[in-house]
Formats: structure tokens, C-alpha cells, sequence
């Protein structure tokens, strides 16, 4: 093999690594909702189609809506039309089509647990597997009802080495640290935290992953991960859509508690845990939860200088105008929620010590882009201070979508008779080198839930520990409503006070 031809290495490796996942039924709450057609359904499918799903898979889906099995098959097939474009997966699909059945009913009728439980059997006599994985696709205030429901009718029970059964719950968990604590105290009452996994979506994707083998296996960039060499760190999440038919979730919730305790919180424990002992859930989670500790927590004075929020106004996206957030559906004409934040926090630990970690999040902005900037600190400056460009600091872009990158931004000199710089890029796109064909990041979070791998999930003290971070946020937000709604046009970066948070810095955002 040429040893510059990487891309068919890259293109098998999963077929090389991975088995089949275990046999079982997956038991989807809220089948027929936007997540399993447009995410769930064709992560499976993704699975499938690579040889990753064991062949003794079914899938038992119950909503309100009145389908049977016949009917919901009809609709899933227009589904599989519209949101599966890999021909592969497109095959494997209407395949898949044939092992999913249907129950039609609200999560709080206990007829529904009845049928189900009737169903299971049923399958069970037809040589399916008893292990279970129940997969709540619903609004955080059904969990708790579902939960409940599935102890009560004894389908939680398990035996171990022999069959399984577990939880797999959406963010976000909870809606503040009491009721988070809450939430955990619930599913610990009817169930083992080994059978309990929280989803965040982000941690399915590629590159968030990449970043501990990233970290932990380059000798190029381990040594200088701390506070000697990087002046700051930035982690944009940044989206062109609007709350769209999702108003009356975003009004309970907003861009804080939607955004900041999970996906920023596990960008940011990643790129700055310490290693863990080994590459076992459990350690990596306990590193993850000593740094988010170690995160300074802000007091009532440091809100207000350290946290920025916004709300979008009427604009343009991509030429297009675009109402603004209040006159989104399901939305109050005059509402404080804020679809923008940003941060800026402080790690009180040895590595990190001084060093900035800015954060940001929002709707209706200029791109849809989530990535992490690492800056770098500049070397002496006298050397070229008589150039006629002074050296750019040195940038490590990791981005995480739409497109899977790692990028390092370095100086070169210009050529010419003159001392001048300029600023280079060395790029590695995951689909250049691996040949990846599109994923929607549920297929890692699904083949690890069925195999039983923690690795991606986040456990309670995780989530709390998260949650204990934004509460003071929560609680001066919630005293001082904003005078300035909406303060950032539809189609720009936020509001200006968040260009302020960093410029006072003597810095400003990178992307």
C-alpha cells in the first residue's frame, strides 16, 4: 500500500474495531416525534448498514398520535425518503421498516406499560432478545411520569449477565441544581446509575471525541496544554436557526439551561481534565468532574461583569429576513429569555490557573459553526519588532461542526526582500483522510448504550456538578430581569456587551 494512501485504512476501521451491538429491542418514547425521524432513525440505520447492529434488533415505538403498526411503517418510509440520503442506509432502512411496531397512547396510561409488556413477550417467544433499551424522545417533564411508569409495571428489572434494561434520557437534566438533584434522586430510587444513560448529542460527534486521544497521545501538545503556553481558550457554539416550533420549550428554558451545563460544560471538561488512570468510563469521568469542580464558581458581582446574555431581534439570514425571537410561535410578545450567553470562567487548579476560558452560545447568529479556539501564547516580540508585521499569536482550531476539523494557524515569513509575516494553516478534515460517510451523531451514543459503555454518558454528580456552576447565574438573572430585549440583530455575532467581555480583556473572539 502507498504509504501517502491513508483513506482506505480510515474508511474500514470501524468495520475492523467494532462488533455488533447486543441483541435487544429498542423501546423508543416519543417515536413519532422530529429526534427519531430526522437523528435517531437514521443513526440506526447508519449502524445497520456498516454491519453494527445485531441482526436480532427490533424497535417498539409508542406516541400519542393514532398510527398501528401498518400506518406508522407508511409514515416511516416517507421518513426514510426525506432524511436518509446514503444509499446503504437507505437499503438497510426499509429492511429495519419490517422489525418496528407501534403503541399508540399517553406516557401516564398505564394500559400503554400493559402493551408494551404484552409486546416484549411477544417478541421474546420469536426468539427476540429480553434486553431492553428504553429511549425517552419526549420533553423533560414526561421523564419523570415514564420512569415511574416502566418501575411500576417491573420492566426496569434486570439480570445481570443474562438480560438488560435501561434508561437513556435527553438533556437537559433538569432545570436548575435543585431540580436536577431531584431528577437524579428519582431514577436512583428505581434504578442503578449503571443503568441510567444521559444523552448530550455533542459527545456522539467525532472530534469531541478525538479530543482525548487528541490530548493524550501527542507528545507534540500534551507538554505545552496548560497555563505556561496558552494565553486563552474560546468555545463558540454558534447557530443561523431560530427557536422555530420549539418556543414554548425554549420559554421554560433558554439559552442557559439549554446550552451551558451540558454541551459547553463537556467541551470544556474535556480540553482541560487531567489524564485519567486509564480510558474506562469511570476514570475519565471522575477527571472530567474534578475540573468542572475546579471551575471558579461566580459570585452575584461576577455575573454581572462576567456574563452576558442577549436576545435576538428581527434580521437577515443569508439575505433573508427573519423575524425576531418574540415573534417566534409559542413565544410571549414580551419575553426576558435569553437565546444568546456568553462566559467568561476561570479553573482554579495548577494547570490552568489564569488562563480565560470564554464561552459563548446563541441563535440567529452570522454561521452556524461550534468549534474550540486554543490561542496560544506569542513569543518574544523584539526579535521582529523592525518587521513590517509583527508575529500573529499560533491558533489550534478544533472544529466539531458542520464540518469535523482540526486546524494549527502558524507564522511563515512572506516571500520577498522584506521581513514581513504572514499567517499559515494546516488542516486535517476527518472526511478528507477517513472517506466518513454523513452522521448524525447518535450512532456512537446508541452502539455504546446497547453495549453497555459509559463512556459518553454523563453520570449525577456530573450533572450536578454542572448545574452547581450556572445556579448563580440562574439566581441574578432571575432577580435582575434585562432592560435592552433584544439586543443583537438576527444574522450578526450577539450583542456588543459580549465583544466587551473579551476587548476589556485586551482580546477578542477568533472566529
Amino acid at each position: 500500500m502507498n504509504r501517502h494512501d491513508n483513506s482506505s485504512v480510515g474508511k474500514d476501521a470501524s468495520q475492523l474495531i467494532r462488533k455488533p451491538t447486543n441483541p435487544c429491542i429498542l423501546v423508543i418514547f416519543g417515536i413519532a416525534g422530529d429526534l427519531t425521524k430526522r437523528l435517531l432513525f437514521p443513526a440506526l440505520c447508519n449502524l445497520g448498514s456498516s454491519g453494527l447492529l445485531n441482526e436480532n434488533f427490533y424497535i417498539i415505538g409508542i406516541s400519542q398520535e393514532p398510527y398501528n403498526d401498518s400506518t406508522f411503517r407508511k409514515q416511516l418510509i416517507k421518513d426514510i425518503n426525506e432524511f436518509i440520503t446514503d444509499s446503504a442506509a437507505k437499503q438497510y432502512a426499509l429492511l429495519l421498516v419490517k422489525r418496528v411496531y407501534y403503541i399508540s397512547g399517553t406516557f401516564s396510561n398505564s394500559k400503554v406499560y400493559t402493551s408494551l409488556k404484552n409486546k416484549l413477550n411477544e417478541l421474546e417467544e420469536n426468539n427476540a432478545s429480553k434486553s431492553c433499551l428504553f429511549y425517552f424522545a419526549v420533553p423533560p417533564e414526561c421523564v419523570k411520569t415514564i420512569a415511574l411508569k416502566l418501575s411500576k409495571a417491573s420492566l426496569l428489572s434486570e439480570h445481570e449477565g443474562v438480560y438488560f434494561r435501561r434508561m437513556v434520557i435527553e438533556k437537559p437534566f433538569g432545570h436548575d441544581l435543585v431540580s436536577a438533584k431531584k431528577l437524579d434522586k428519582l431514577l436512583l430510587s428505581i434504578a442503578n446509575e449503571e443503568q441510567i444513560y444521559r444523552i448530550d448529542h455533542y459527545l456522539g460527534k467525532e472530534t469531541v471525541q478525538n479530543l482525548i486521544a487528541f490530548r493524550f497521545s501527542n507528545g507534540l501538545f500534551e507538554p505545552i496544554w496548560n497555563r505556561l503556553y496558552i494565553d486563552n481558550v474560546q468555545i463558540t457554539v454558534s447557530e443561523t436557526l431560530g427557536v422555530e416550533l420549539r418556543g414554548g420549550y425554549y420559554e421554560q428554558a433558554g439559552a442557559l439551561r439549554d446550552m451551558v451545563p451540558n454541551h459547553l460544560f463537556q467541551m470544556l471538561s474535556l480540553m482541560t481534565m487531567e489524564p485519567p488512570a486509564s480510558f474506562s468510563a469511570e476514570n475519565i469521568q471522575i477527571e472530567k468532574t474534578k475540573v468542572l469542580n475546579a471551575v471558579q464558581m461566580l459570585t452575584p458581582e461576577q455575573v454581572l461583569t462576567q456574563a452576558v446574555r442577549g436576545q435576538y431581534g428581527p434580521g437577515k439570514i443569508n439575505g433573508v429576513s427573519v423575524p425576531g425571537y418574540c415573534a417566534e410561535p409559542n413565544v410571549s410578545r414580551k419575553s426576558s429569555v435569553e437565546t444568546y450567553i456568553a462566559l467568561k470562567l476561570h479553573i482554579d487548579n495548577w494547570r490552568w490557573l489564569r488562563v480565560p476560558f470564554y464561552l459563548r452560545t446563541g441563535k440567529r447568529l452570522a454561521r452556524q459553526q461550534s468549534e474550540i479556539i486554543v490561542q496560544f501564547k506569542s513569543g518574544p516580540a523584539t526579535l521582529f519588532s523592525g518587521s513590517e508585521q509583527k508575529n500573529m499569536p499560533n491558533l489550534l482550531h478544533i472544529s466539531i461542526q458542520p464540518e469535523e476539523s482540526i486546524s494549527l494557524n502558524f507564522n511563515a515569513k512572506t516571500p520577498g526582500p522584506t521581513l514581513a509575516l504572514s499567517q499559515v494553516n494546516m488542516r486535517f478534515n476527518y472526511s478528507d483522510f477517513f472517506g466518513r460517510k454523513p452522521q448524525t451523531g447518535y450512532e456512537m451514543i446508541l452502539f455504546d448504550c446497547m453495549n453497555g459503555d459509559h463512556l459518553l454518558f454523563n453520570h449525577a454528580d456530573l450533572v450536578e456538578t454542572a448545574w452547581s456552576l450556572v445556579q448563580p447565574i440562574l439566581d441574578v438573572w432571575g432577580a435582575i430581569p434585562p432592560r435592552d430585549f433584544p439586543n443583537y440583530a438576527a444574522g450578526t455575532w450577539g450583542p456588543k456587551e459580549a465583544d466587551d467581555l473579551i476587548m476589556k480583556d485586551g482580546r477578542k473572539w477568533l472566529l
